[in-house]
């Protein structure tokens, strides 16, 4: 990188005069990714047709790389879900509250592996980083069938949660990698629908097992080990081969193709990728009025999402319904995420600066939800299961937090950590959430469905702060510096300084 074309001295030769600033050097070019592409771009004539045939490559590979994986991870650490229908509880013997911490104890591994995990992306390339991670999670699934006592099973749980760490953080950052600031919301939900795919896939799974004998070998449970694990390992393999670290270097794309992909990303005002772990944005990342918020609101869902991840088949089970119904009954929650995030997502594609607005709507929509589960009347069953399928919709507010990091934040140390950050939420918030289920109230959970409506209502009121601080931040910056002007905050992307640093950057809402 150190040789530099004459197209890329004159390309930086008018950065310097737009833009008052220094060229960077060779290591400045070397970690900021696709640096050099955009350079070349710059003045590139490009046509509609080019610009909408690389978005339908990236849609047709990228895409459902990321679905499959994120599927892939939910089905995978939520197996215990499938595997307690088929009395994987007595064979291991548990008692008490054991199942709770064995749930629970995925999400303590995910938080000590999200930080090496988000700074092997940064540092390497991220889908290196992500195919290992998918084969050594698919190993610990597989593990999972010889784990017969409650401290080893902990113990490979904790492991798995440590290799899955990589996964959701991972594609948020990537989404922007590839995306423009206005098609990441609808992508970021088309990949994020997979957890009601692999849900569905998880519950019909579960229901053709249903019908093997129970007495076969290997038993009933093993085999959605087995099967998982399996197909994952297999997977990491697709991953290694065909995913690309990012648009500057894709396999799948001509070099034009690529300097056009550089290009569309270019203009999100946040830059790709930078290798450089820069010191001065921790204190950005910690501190961000966006990432707290976004902390709170994450945490306050995620202990409703560990009781619906971890607990959904027993509580439908303890309304009177069998093993097969069950599983089928289950499949229709999971149907409803889909579409809640589909809609969302095309609502947010098609109505200019209505993320949060849309998040609002869906936060709404489950708060009341978990509030008619906590208070309808016992005796009606279906008004309550339908309640249960409804709060599904909290996706949509989840989807929503994700891409006001990867294209609401700049610099990539600040993004990397406030993902980090948001993920720590997460976790804990996701470790607490079997807690709230106390067997004893069976078949009502009455402290569950309360713990529902209380985190619902946190996240609600979260997001409608952030979208008035970000409301309230970019019409001061258009009253002080007046309009902003698009070529260079692009550059100050590229360039990796945070939307703190570049006064031209503006939220979308």
């Amino acid at each position: 990188m150190a040789d530099i074309s004459k197209a890329n001295v004159e390309a930086i030769d008018r950065v310097g005069q737009k833009s008052s600033v220094q060229a960077l050097d060779a290591t400045q070019r070397q970690n900021a990714v696709g640096y050099d592409e955009y350079l070349e771009a710059m003045e590139l004539e490009i046509s509609d047709e080019e610009i909408s045939k690389v978005r339908w490559k990236l849609d047709l590979i990228i895409l459902p790389i990321f679905l499959i994986t994120q599927a892939l991870q939910f089905v995978d650490k939520t197996s215990l879900n499938y595997a307690n229908l088929f009395g994987y509880q007595k064979a291991l013997g548990l008692k008490g509250k054991q199942f709770n911490y064995l749930s629970a104890m995925l999400y303590a591994g995910y938080f000590f592996g999200q930080y090496p995990c988000g700074w092997l992306i940064g540092r390497f390339p991220a889908q290196k980083v992500l195919a290992i991670s998918i084969m050594l999670w698919g190993l610990t699934v597989v593990v999972m069938t010889q784990a017969r006592s409650y401290s080893s099973a902990l113990a490979v749980r904790f492991f798995m949660g440590m290799f899955e760490a990589a996964v959701t953080p991972g594609l948020t950052l990537m989404t922007g990698f590839w995306y423009t600031r206005q098609e990441i919301p609808l992508r970021q939900c088309i990949w994020y629908s997979s957890l009601g795919w692999g849900g569905i896939v998880g519950s019909y799974m579960a229901m053709g097992i249903s019908n093997l004998p129970a007495d076969m070998n290997p038993e009933r449970w093993e085999l959605i080990f087995y099967i998982l694990g399996g197909v994952t390992l297999l997977w990491a393999l697709v991953v290694w081969f065909v995913l690309s670290d990012s648009p500057s270097n894709a396999i799948f794309l001509s070099h034009r193709e690529r300097l056009i992909a550089v290009k569309r990303v270019s203009g999100n005002e946040t830059g790709i990728k930078n290798k450089h772990f820069d010191k001065g944005q921790i204190v950005a990342g910690f501190t961000d009025p966006k990432t707290i918020l976004i902390f709170i609101s994450v945490f306050a869902a995620a202990i409703p999402n560990g009781v619906v991840n971890s607990f959904s088949t027993i509580i439908i089970r303890d309304m009177g319904f069998d093993a097969t119904m069950t599983t089928k009954l289950k499949s229709v929650g999971d149907a409803v995420q889909v579409i809640a995030l589909l809609i969302g997502g095309t609502v947010i594609l098609n109505v200019p600066n209505s993320r949060l607005i849309t998040a609002t709507v869906a936060n709404i929509l489950c708060t009341v939800s978990a509030g008619c589960m906590a208070y309808l009347p016992r005796n009606n069953t279906w008004g309550r299961l339908a309640s249960f399928w409804l709060v599904n919709s909290q996706s949509v507010g989840f989807t929503v937090s994700l891409t006001t990091i990867s294209s609401n934040m700049g610099g990539f140390t600040h993004r990397s950590l406030a993902s980090a950050l948001v993920f720590t939420a997460y976790c804990w918030g996701n470790f607490a959430g079997p807690f709230v289920v106390d067997p004893a109230q069976a078949p009502y959970y009455k402290g569950a469905t309360i713990g529902l409506l209380a985190g619902y209502s946190i996240k609600l009121s979260c997001h409608l702060l952030l979208l008035a601080y970000m409301f309230t931040v970019n019409k001061r910056r258009d009253k002080i510096y007046g309009p902003a002007n698009k070529e260079d905050s692009n550059e100050a992307g590229m360039r990796d300084q945070t939307e703190f640093e570049n006064k031209n950057f503006r939220y979308v809402l």
